[in-house]
């Protein structure tokens, strides 16, 4: 049976931690920064656990 293919899609958009979780960039960091504040920026640039829901599917497309 051929080897199962990784997501191009999801390769770039997730890491996986030491632990196993897998880490996403949240959202909100495109556009309109100019009135969002400082410490709502700092924030959203910070990367974040994807959720338990999320994560099944995730894995699947990342061949884990």
């Amino acid at each position: 049976m051929p080897k199962q293919k990784t997501h191009s899609g999801a390769k770039k958009r997730f890491k996986i931690t030491g632990s196993g979780k897998i880490m996403k960039q949240q959202a909100g960091m495109r556009h309109n920064l100019e009135v969002k504040s400082s410490h709502r920026k700092r924030r959203l640039n910070q990367d974040q656990v994807l959720s338990a829901h999320d994560t099944k599917m995730a894995k699947k497309l990342l061949g884990l």
